[in-house]
């Protein structure tokens, strides 16, 4: 185990973590007490659950009555009484909406919209995630006030929340978690966000895994193999390689950090992966082949095949282990027969093949990401570590260590409740904050002008868009100016940034600036120019700078062109992007010594 100092803090304090997943959501908790050691727990009932213990998670399920209320959520929405009424009143049930969230830039195209249910009329994903959320949060706080008596009263305005999300989820799903936050009463202004924390799952994970297997005596005590590496990798030996596969229900997400043990220690050494194959996918490509397999029987009912396909979800695809044996699905009664479908006393015989095909396009996307990760590393991946509800399947578990251990790489899926890896990992960020530095996942800059120039082969094939400016001079436009490259290692306090000038017709129009933060995701090292892809740049956020103290010390210039007046200032544009959300910045100086900065906010584009 991780050994942790007693709290400093000098209140009481509680964190709370939520998981809320394609499939199954849970919270996890810890208590701060001054001089007391931190020790993480987790909500470990729920109403109507079956199963209660240290593992608990609920179904992300929903039903809406026709008026657009929450009727029944989670394990509630499975009992018998509320299908009944929910069938007999209409209600609509939402299972999946959280890929309605999902980021665009993801390759999506192996997701329908006919697998996810539509919203119910009037909301939105985001009103969605916060009824869900505002359900979690009550049902932590009749937990923890049950479990801990008294505890809840000294701690209810003292409440850190942390939220996770995919590792491809940027800055626009970053506030929509965040207005959802606010929709559904966790805290009620902009001034309480700075209680509220998001973290990516891979990063969550990370944490989990240290506790459980990285920094258990059993791990520490097994030495890693060295050997193959070269002088330079051997002074690096110190820091070892390590891969955490997040596999969940909707998105399987890739962290790759180089960890020292004593003390430890981690920094990310490659950009964060994430793709969109998590394990429903695997039961959509079953509901595509079995409407093929019962295409032209009574059983291609689509009420069968859904039935069927729950079934898949539930037991036969967490079963499956042996591409040589068939599998099973129980649907019905003894009565049920059509052997010419493969039917036989109420229940479906499908090849094993069939089966294990419907793993593969996830198991080649952590394969493909593995790769792309490896590659980009600084230092060999020694040890690769599965954790998520998918890593509960064992045919996906022994087809990646068929993969991992050729390669002399350590694979492991801790046994420890590892579908809780994210609740209980976000919380250990909080209170052990092991990370150091990060890895920026993409390149980002600002669209500039540039001076034009005849000697410039690049300017003088766009000759035609060149624009003369208030000062009389030829400018260009879409020139890409990046700030931070894709693949740099940023530690939390460093700030990126590049010097920019803007000129303006009036003062008036100088008392305020904005500024796009481009992200670009192409093949590039170091983009230059918009229009080369312009299909690979999207606008990220915008920034503002308010500058009426400094237009007040701007004195006007003149045209080189025909002598009229305009005003230039100048200003820096800076990133930090250290800590788990991107944050950006104007600076601008007033005085000779006076620098002053806008708020660190973003807003961004919808």
């Amino acid at each position: 185990m991780l050994p942790r100092e007693p709290y400093k803090g000098p209140t009481r304090k509680l964190v709370l973590a939520f998981d809320v997943g394609t499939t199954f959501s849970g919270v996890s908790y810890c208590m701060l007490d001054p001089g007391e050691v931190p020790v993480i727990r987790g909500v470990a009932r729920y109403p109507a659950q079956e199963h209660v213990g240290g593992d608990s998670k609920i179904p992300s399920i929903l039903y809406y009555d026709l008026q657009g209320n929450v009727r029944a959520v989670g394990a509630e929405a499975l009992q018998e009484h509320i299908i009944e009424q929910a069938e007999d009143e209409g209600w609509v049930k939402l299972v999946w909406w959280k890929l309605h969230l999902r980021a665009k830039h993801l390759a999506s195209s192996h997701i329908r919209d006919g697998d996810i249910n539509p919203l119910p009329r009037g909301k939105s994903a985001v009103e969605v995630l916060a009824d869900f959320m505002r359900y979690l949060f009550q049902c932590a706080r009749t937990y923890i006030q049950e479990s801990h008596l008294d505890f809840w009263r000294s701690i209810k305005n003292s409440i850190e929340f942390i939220f996770t999300h995919p590792n491809g989820w940027e800055g626009q799903q970053q506030q929509q978690i965040r207005r959802a936050v606010e929709l559904a009463g966790l805290v009620s202004s902009k001034e309480e966000q700075s209680h509220v924390h998001l973290l990516t799952e891979g990063e969550a994970s990370l944490h989990f895994c240290v506790t459980n297997v990285i920094a258990s005596d059993t791990f520490s005590q097994t030495p890693i193999d060295v050997s193959g590496c070269s002088d330079d990798e051997e002074v690096q030996s110190d820091n070892q390689g390590v891969i955490i596969v997040d596999a969940g229900g909707g998105t399987i997400d890739l962290s790759a950090y180089s960890m020292k043990l004593s003390p430890t220690s981690f920094e990310e050494i490659a950009p964060a992966e994430c793709c969109l194959q998590g394990s429903v996918l695997v039961t959509t490509r079953a509901i595509t082949l079995l409407k093929e397999k019962l295409s032209g029987s009574k059983y291609s009912d689509p009420k069968i095949v859904t039935q069927m396909a729950e079934t898949f979800d539930k037991s036969t695809k967490l079963r499956f282990r042996k591409p040589d044996e068939p599998s099973y699905i129980k649907f019905g009664t003894i009565l049920d027969k059509d052997l010419k479908y493969g039917i036989r006393s109420g229940q479906l015989k499908l090849a094993g093949q069939d089966v294990a095909d419907l793993f593969e396009p996830s198991i080649e996307a952590i394969i493909e990401a593995f790769e792309q990760q490896r590659r980009a590393a600084s230092i060999p991946i020694n040890l690769v570590c599965l954790v998520g509800g998918f890593a509960a399947s064992d045919w996906l578990f022994a087809r990646l260590q068929e993969y991992f251990i050729p390669l002399g790489i350590s694979f492991c899926r801790p046994d420890a409740h590892a579908n809780k890896a994210v609740a209980d990992g976000a919380v250990s960020f909080y209170i052990d904050h092991l990370v150091s530095s990060r890895v920026a996942r993409a390149t980002y800059g600002v669209e500039c002008r540039t001076l034009y120039s005849a000697l410039d082969r690049e300017h003088l094939a766009r000759q035609h868009k060149g624009v003369i400016d208030v000062d009389g001079q030829t400018y260009l436009h879409e020139r890409f100016e990046s700030i931070l490259l894709k693949g740099t290692q940023v530690s939390e306090q460093r700030e990126f940034r590049k010097p920019f000038k803007a000129t303006r017709k009036s003062l008036a129009a100088c008392k305020s600036h904005s500024t796009d933060i481009i992200c670009y995701k192409g093949a590039l090292q170091e983009p230059r120019w918009l229009d080369t892809e312009p299909s690979s740049f999207t606008t990220l956020c915008t920034i503002h700078a308010d500058l009426h103290e400094l237009s007040r010390t701007l004195r006007p210039k003149r045209s080189a062109l025909h002598q009229s007046k305009y005003y230039e200032f100048e200003f820096d544009v800076i990133i930090l992007f250290g800590h788990t959300e991107l944050k950006a910045q104007i600076s601008w100086k007033e005085k000779v010594r006076n620098f002053n900065r806008s708020p660190a906010s973003i807003v961004y584009d919808e």
